[in-house]
């Protein structure tokens, strides 16, 4: 049987948890396990890792894919460098391939979570996507031509950690002011804890239970959803900061849709209006060139993990043959 005939374990595995799916090769979800990261013990992440594949693991499953957040040596599946994680070489393949005997096939979380919605998700139909994750920091895939473009290394797509202001807040990768630093969930809660600091919103503060330091991405996003005008706000900048920088990335890539995923879509369009509104002010020729939708990403969360699915039953199968 080779590996285009079957059904593979897609494992999405970041920071705080592991989320492990057993999925068809029409991208339908089978069997789900989802346990916490022990973030700061790589191995025992591996081994956690194992588990869940282990647990998933039916005669039909021909493959593992697993999407994990950092920079990916797609060729030998190492993981290179995590820069929100204490993760550098690790060789996830090579362990996974030998405590499971299946192949195994290793991406950047947000590359897997690109092709699953290229192939079952937002992007379907299209032959260019850029997909924009926002979370606890931004992540991006980019599908060209039908095919997910990696880079020469494999780390393309690392659109969170655009410099967009050198002087700005500190970055897990080392930086200042990277684009996932002024414009993901981390600075919405950011922005939130300052609003609360200052006495802006009472609803943030209720929410979080008037602790300053309680409150996060989420707790803006409900005060938000529940019509707290500082919260709306917060969100409104936010949004127009990624749309900002969608622009930028749209000038280069010149894709047909631009899908955002990731938890703060959550906020919906309070979130995605002023990104398509700024965006519209910051493209290049705006009048001059097809319009581009900046849509919501449809998978949600299972996203990486069915990407990753797919990709093993896909890439791997057509190594074989």
């Amino acid at each position: 049987m080779t590996a285009t005939m079957g059904e593979a374990v897609g494992i999405d595995v970041g920071g705080t948890k592991i989320a492990g799916l057993r999925v068809s090769r029409e991208g339908r979800v089978l069997a789900r396990r989802t346990v916490p990261t022990p973030a700061s013990d790589p191995e025992a992440t591996v081994a956690e890792m194992v588990r869940v594949a282990s647990e998933l693991r039916t005669p039909p499953v021909v493959a593992v894919g697993v999407g994990a957040a950092g920079m990916v040596d797609v060729g030998t599946g190492v993981l290179r460098y995590a820069p929100n994680l204490a993760w550098r070489e690790l060789p996830i393949a090579e362990r996974l391939r030998e405590a499971l005997g299946l192949p195994c096939q290793v991406d950047n979380d947000a590359n897997a979570a690109a092709w699953g919605e290229y192939r079952f998700g937002a992007g379907r139909g299209y032959r260019h996507m850029l997909l924009v994750t926002v979370g606890t920091g931004i992540g991006g895939g980019i599908v060209a031509g039908r095919r997910l473009f990696r880079g020469a290394h494999g780390f393309a797509a690392e659109i969170g950690h655009i410099v967009v202001d050198p002087g700005g807040p500190l970055c897990g990768c080392g930086n200042r002011g990277c684009w996932e630093q002024v414009a993901s969930g981390h600075a919405i809660g950011r922005l939130g804890r300052e609003a609360v600091a200052s006495g802006d919103s009472s609803l943030i503060a209720e929410l979080a239970g008037g602790d300053s330091a309680a409150v996060t991405g989420q707790t803006v996003t409900e005060a938000a959803l529940r019509g707290d005008r500082t919260a709306v706000s917060i969100l409104a900048e936010v949004g127009r900061r990624l749309g900002v920088g969608i622009a930028g990335l749209v000038n280069v890539l010149d894709p047909q849709v631009v899908v955002v995923g990731g938890g703060a879509i959550a906020a919906g369009e309070l979130l995605l209006e002023p990104a398509r509104a700024a965006y519209g002010v910051a493209v290049e020729a705006p009048d001059h060139r097809p319009p581009v939708p900046i849509v919501a990403a449809q998978l949600g969360n299972d996203a990486g993990a069915v990407g990753a699915a797919a990709l093993a039953l896909e890439e791997l199968g057509a190594r074989r043959g």
